[in-house]
């Protein structure tokens, strides 16, 4: 019985030092959004003032007024969404697919295949930035959000990641799909597909964060003003000489502010995503 109570007073003192640990890495953590976003509600000379005033003395929202006014912020984050958005769902519907035809169905030469498309995952993509960007030039998709979208459709890594979740589902399922009848593309639409949802959800945040956050491809193509994407037209404002640090700290806000809805948003499905991915049977 004493031993009994040493153990649950022992688990109770890890239990709370794991609590106060978790709560202070938490709040290390949040500290730079938390000095972004108050930044932001300040005065220039507020921001570099030293010793910094931790809360903001006076509030002021001119900082994201002159953006939106003397900036085409709005058209930024159109295309940064429509840009992330629509590559992430031509990403999850192409992927999905092939780690379909990977995993569940025979043909020959299927592994070696597979081994030479993971294997792509080893290229940089700034070693293509050249190449890519000629083919880009010569399709006339230069200055276009579709030049921004295509390049980043057929990558590898959607497809290894899903191919581990169509492996977890029974092959009885597929066989008895086929006895009732069933086609191959209504096997997968209707009895494959719902079953790997945890790392469709996974692959979405993913493949919509790399995206979003895709400069270098999305500088190079997109040189003029209205076809910036948002992460380059605030990196822009980064450049600019004039000192105005609450302002560029405004813009760094609003790039940073769709990226915590869609983690807020589809948190659940990352979570199972990984963790389901993590254990095979």
């Amino acid at each position: 019985m004493q031993q009994q109570a040493k153990s649950t007073k022992k688990r109770e003192t890890y239990d709370v030092v794991s609590n106060v640990a978790i709560c202070f890495f938490s709040i290390l953590n949040l500290f730079p959004l938390y000095w972004l976003f108050t930044s932001s509600l300040k005065n220039s000379s507020d921001v570099i003032k030293m010793p910094p005033d931790w809360w903001p003395k006076t509030f002021t929202l001119d900082n994201y007024t002159e953006v939106f006014h003397n900036q085409p912020a709005l058209r930024w984050t159109f295309n940064s969404l429509y840009v992330a958005g629509l590559t992430t769902v031509l990403v999850v519907i192409a992927s999905s697919m092939a780690a379909y035809a990977f995993s569940k169905l025979r043909f020959k030469g299927r592994n070696v295949i597979f081994i030479i498309f993971v294997s792509s995952m080893m290229v940089p993509k700034e070693v293509m930035i050249v190449p890519l960007f000629q083919l880009t030039q010569q399709l006339g998709l230069v200055n276009s959000l579709y030049g921004m979208i295509w390049p980043n459709v057929a990558i590898a890594f959607g497809v290894f990641l899903l191919k581990g979740f169509f492996d977890s589902a029974p092959d009885a399922l597929r066989e008895a799909a086929r006895i009732d009848g069933a086609g191959e593309v209504r096997t997968f639409v209707q009895v494959l597909l719902p079953i790997v949802k945890p790392g469709i959800g996974a692959l979405f945040i993913l493949n919509f964060v790399q995206v979003w956050n895709d400069y270098l491809w999305q500088l190079v193509v997109g040189q003029e003003k209205n076809s910036k994407t948002l992460m380059v037209g605030i990196a822009t404002l980064m450049q600019d000489l004039n000192p105005n640090f609450a302002y560029k700290m405004a813009g760094a806000t609003i790039a940073a502010i769709p990226m915590l809805l869609i983690f807020i948003l589809f948190q659940q499905y990352f979570t199972r995503g990984i963790s389901i991915g993590a254990v095979k049977e």
